[in-house]
């Protein structure tokens, strides 16, 4: 808040105008991103595993077939 105590309104940004799967500078675009989840997930389902958290492993385990799904599906369009 301001010293009056009005609330700042937010500038609006070119950040604001883009769509949620634009592409960032630098960014490898969803096949990228969806196989950097897959290993990541695995490795956190490893570590979980390691330290018998088994609802966490289990919704790793979800996330990590849900990226590896995606990875098939995109490969299946890719060959189409």
């Amino acid at each position: 808040m301001t010293k009056t105590g009005r609330r700042r309104t937010p500038q609006s940004s070119d950040k604001d105008q883009r769509s949620p799967t634009d592409d960032l500078p630098g960014d490898g675009g969803p096949d990228e991103a969806v196989a950097f989840i897959a290993e990541t997930v695995s490795d956190l389902a490893r570590l979980a595993r390691r330290h018998q958290l088994d609802v966490l492993v289990r919704l790793l385990d979800m996330a990590q077939m849900e990226a590896q799904e995606r990875i098939r599906l995109r490969g299946k369009r890719n060959l189409s």
